[in-house]
């Protein structure tokens, strides 16, 4: 315990968070993942800083650049990266940590400067940060791009998508709170654990150090979380009575209707067994939701799952071990590459593709500035290669879902009607599946379009497809 002590007092979060950003070529959530787990022994507000610092300044990142800009003769793309971090991070946290005094953002980003062999650079940072605090309520934004910190071309993409006031309601819903989402598993007879029995120990624990648990609206289960950044901790997580999945996760697997498949295809006599592929499967939430929801109907099953990361299939076959799933397995495998021995024989296929992501920036901040419209030309090749291979496999009657995490019409709406088009497919409505607070347009036609700001979730697009019997 006094190691620990001693080891918190000489932490300095800002110097943390400062090596955060200058790291390089590693994606945003992990660094926060990994830094989190090498300071575990933090108490959680202190934890909580550090990783609302460095995300909050990584994804206003174009905003606190323009602020800079009107106040520095030095602009931001030629200062030296560790003042420009600095200098971000100071002015995030005069802009949007009402907690942290200006004074003190002003003189920690002076220290910082110094520490990291600026010391001439003092006054600058100091003058810079100072005015800027004088002046911030008169700040001025001249574009969306800024006002949200978006690059204009994602923003002119979705303007002429969604049409401007959508638009805006997508920016503001991406920068909102996103907190985890888990799923309670009411399967006691696999975790061994009622689920009023999970939720009230998880429910107490979160209370215990100043977090909470919040039901999602429309979805039973379903839970918002705040307060802990390791959930492993948390009651009967290693007996697997719940599981880490976004609320759009959930919304697509729900999409499928799994039991009015099962009832009309005839699987309730345990005489044959019900074969469904998950072909990009990693994280594995929707192979384990559908375990989950074929072990309710009391069917023989078997879920394979497979993706074409060897970690990430290993951290999937770990989270199937700890929550009991016996016909449910993770593999290694490039959704190209073709496997002979499923050829048309599955009844549910999983085609939740690879994608620009433009869904999940709330969470990913880092992606708005690596993905180009190049690369989404590329990316949206590879989607119809992929989904080509996954309607090989269905069987006659078979069912696909076919998935993204983005918001782009050319990765989502495009591949909809070629599938329905060119592959022959028959879109199956989505209105008897979803809960009514999702029917949408175009629910009843076998798609929905999730939209951060207009839905309580990530950017997400789901459509499910039957084919012929």
């Amino acid at each position: 315990m006094a190691q620990d002590q001693n080891k918190t007092q000489n932490t300095n979060q800002r110097m943390i968070v400062l090596e955060m950003l200058l790291t390089e070529n590693a994606y945003s959530h992990i660094i926060v993942r990994d830094v989190l787990n090498k300071y575990n022994y933090l108490p959680q507000q202190e934890k909580s800083f550090i990783k609302r610092l460095y995300e909050g300044t990584l994804e206003r990142q174009i905003e606190l650049d323009y602020v800079i800009n009107q106040y520095s003769s030095t602009k931001t793309d030629k200062m030296k990266k560790p003042i420009r971090a600095i200098m971000r991070m100071g002015v995030y946290q005069i802009l949007y940590m009402d907690a942290v005094p200006d004074a003190a953002a002003c003189n920690e980003a002076v220290k910082l400067a110094q520490k990291k062999g600026f010391a001439t650079l003092k006054g600058f940072v100091n003058g810079v940060l100072r005015n800027i605090a004088r002046s911030k309520e008169h700040i001025e934004y001249t574009s969306l791009s800024v006002k949200y910190s978006m690059p204009e071309w994602i923003v002119d993409l979705w303007t002429q998508q969604l049409g401007a006031e959508t638009t805006e309601t997508v920016l503001a819903g991406l920068l909102k709170e996103h907190l985890v989402t888990i799923r309670f598993r009411d399967l006691p007879e696999i975790t061994g654990i009622y689920l009023e029995t999970a939720v009230s120990a998880v429910q107490k624990a979160l209370a215990a150090q100043g977090g909470m648990i919040r039901q999602y609206s429309c979805l039973p289960c379903v839970y918002r979380v705040s307060g802990t950044d390791d959930l492993t901790r948390l009651p009967y997580y290693e007996n697997g009575a719940f599981v880490v999945q976004d609320a759009s996760s959930i919304l697509a697997v729900m999409a499928i209707g799994i039991e009015a498949y099962v009832d009309r295809m005839g699987f309730r006599d345990r005489q044959k067994a019900v074969r469904v592929l998950d072909l990009c499967a990693a994280p594995g939430g929707k192979s384990m939701l559908v375990a989950d929801v074929l072990e309710k109907c009391d069917v023989n099953y078997a879920v394979i799952s497979r993706d074409i990361s060897a970690n990430k299939v290993g951290l999937m076959q770990e989270n199937f071990d700890r929550c009991g799933l016996k016909n449910t397995s993770a593999k290694v495998k490039d959704a190209l590459q073709r496997d002979e021995a499923l050829m048309g024989t599955v009844d549910i296929v999983i085609a939740d593709v690879p994608c620009s992501g433009l869904g999940v920036i709330g969470k990913k901040r880092d992606i708005k500035y690596h993905i180009s419209p190049e690369m989404i030309q590329e990316i949206t090749a590879l989607q119809k290669q992929i989904l080509a291979m996954a309607v090989s496999y269905l069987k006659p009657g078979g069912r696909l879902l076919f998935s993204t995490c983005t918001i782009n019409q050319e990765e989502n709406e495009k591949h909809f009607m070629w599938l329905r088009d060119e592959m022959k497919l028959t879109p199956v409505s989505l209105d008897d599946m979803l809960p009514e607070c999702f029917h949408t347009d175009t629910t009843r036609e076998g798609y929905l379009q999730l939209l951060p700001g207009v839905h309580d979730s990530d950017g997400f697009f789901i459509s499910v497809f039957e084919t012929v019997v």
